[in-house]
């Protein structure tokens, strides 16, 4: 048995009935949780089925002597391990970016492979302080892990322990709560190495250089802590006001079309509102990121004044008596595809709205916008609102189409049933942030996008107040 050193306390909230992968490059931080994991799951769960992988972005000399040793060190303790290497071109500008979301790829692509829905990776409270800190050097709000940008300062919560990676695939840091120091202490005791990546140490990257202010200012770590556990409160809390105003009062009266209830702009909750309004608009327009917060709020003031049209993150927005209606611009729209080459799509994902999957049917078929033209002859309930809207919000939506001629929606027809159409929150689509459970799954139930997976905790504090949300 280990002498484990280290609180391990998270784990044992953890749910770990479809087994675990463990991201592990073979530095410390990695090789210590995925030792500590191994005892726990050896005392607790033995039959849990655990994977190590290493992901080799080939992008210094050693980083396939590191797999290699970490691979070793697997077989010697009877771990699973696995060796995925990003071939191919690297990007010549942003590279971290690329080299980090290829990493979470690989990852979830070997999670799902043995059909497991887990993924721990080893950041810890020393990361999470340099996170903040480097989010305050920069002066920004930045939601972080690929996330949209948020209300000023939302980034400061820094990494949520759990964030969902493609809707589909949780990621958990149990060790967010643990020094780095503690762990390769550790590690010494057991008497096991880890590998020092060389740029953690270079100056002229941004993380080393807050790494060398934490390690002079002894008070610059618990200061950074202190502001990452008051902005998560903060911006769980917030996302919790603005997903009740979207339950509220939103609504979707068909197809590509959101409404809000003229209350919306009265609800006496401006920066709620502000929010639910920013992530509505992505969700519509189809964009990753939430519109600036400034023009969010102008955007917001004109709400009250009354009737107008504007555009905004690829949304049409139109302010009428009745209320706000929200849709998709026609411009810009995907332009005809081959539903064949749906797989090489990303997600696959259509204008970042839909995901569509064929089944078993003839994928000879071009995916295009509706269109106005074809829009016009379908027939819309009057009582769910103007049906030129309507029309309008169907234009924007995937439709069929073979030699020319518009075949319908997908599923509108008995021979188009097995062609999906599901819709994206695209904002939170690729990366969920645990602080963001809340209004991501306000529109989820909007919008009719799946159900989020629920999150992987047992008896969590954290992990019961995010499911209420």
């Amino acid at each position: 048995m280990l002498d484990t050193g280290p609180d391990i306390s998270d784990l044992s909230k953890i749910d770990f009935t479809s087994g675990a992968v463990v991201a592990v490059s073979g530095g410390s931080d990695s090789t210590a949780l995925l030792l500590l994991l191994k005892d726990y799951l050896y005392r607790t769960a033995p039959a849990t089925k655990l994977l190590a992988v290493t992901i080799d972005h080939n992008l210094r000399p050693a980083s396939a002597a590191e797999a290699q040793a970490v691979a070793k060190l697997c077989a010697a303790r009877n771990i699973s391990h696995r060796t995925l290497t990003w071939s191919g071109r690297k990007p010549s500008t942003g590279l971290p970016a690329r080299a980090r979301a290829t990493r979470y790829r690989l990852l979830a692509e070997a999670a799902g492979s043995e059909g497991i829905g887990l993924i721990l990776t080893g950041h810890t409270a020393d990361d999470q302080a340099e996170t903040v800190l480097m989010r305050q050097a920069r002066g920004k709000g930045l939601a972080g892990e690929g996330g949209p940008a948020g209300e000023e300062g939302r980034g400061l919560a820094g990494m949520a322990p759990a964030t969902l990676y493609d809707w589909r695939c949780w990621i958990l840091r149990p060790l967010l709560g643990t020094r780095r120091q503690a762990l390769r202490d550790f590690l010494r005791r057991q008497h096991v190495g880890w590998a020092d990546d060389p740029t953690n140490a270079d100056e002229t990257f941004e993380r080393p250089r807050i790494r060398t202010i934490l390690a002079e200012d002894k008070a610059a770590w618990g200061d950074a802590m202190a502001v990452a556990a008051s902005a998560a409160t903060g911006r769980t809390a917030l996302g919790l006001r603005a997903a009740a105003l979207i339950r509220d009062l939103a609504s979707q009266p068909g197809p590509g079309l959101v409404r809000l209830d003229p209350d919306f702009a009265r609800s006496g909750d401006d920066r709620a509102a502000v929010y639910a309004l920013r992530i509505l608009l992505a969700t519509v327009g189809g964009v990753s990121f939430l519109p600036d917060r400034m023009r969010g709020e102008a955007l917001f003031d004109r709400l009250k004044d009354g009737s107008f049209c504007a555009t905004l993150s690829r949304t049409v927005i139109d302010a009428r008596r009745n209320g706000v209606w929200l849709r998709r611009e026609i411009r810009g729209l995907p332009l005809p595809a081959a539903a064949s080459d749906i797989s090489s799509w990303d997600g696959p994902s259509w204008d970042g709205r839909r995901r569509i999957t064929l089944g078993d049917t003839n994928s000879a078929f071009l995916i295009a916008p509706l269109g106005m033209m074809a829009a016009r002859k379908i027939v819309v309930p009057e009582d769910h609102g103007p049906p030129g809207l309507l029309r309008a919000g169907l234009a924007a939506e995937p439709a069929l189409w073979r030699a020319g001629q518009c075949l319908g929606l997908p599923g509108s027809k008995p021979d188009l049933a097995a062609i999906a159409v599901r819709p994206a929150v695209a904002p939170f689509a690729r990366f969920l942030p645990s602080f963001d459970l809340a209004p991501a799954r306000a529109v989820a139930e909007l919008t009719g996008a799946p159900s989020i997976p629920p999150l992987p905790f047992s008896g969590h504090s954290a992990g019961r107040s995010w499911a209420k949300a």
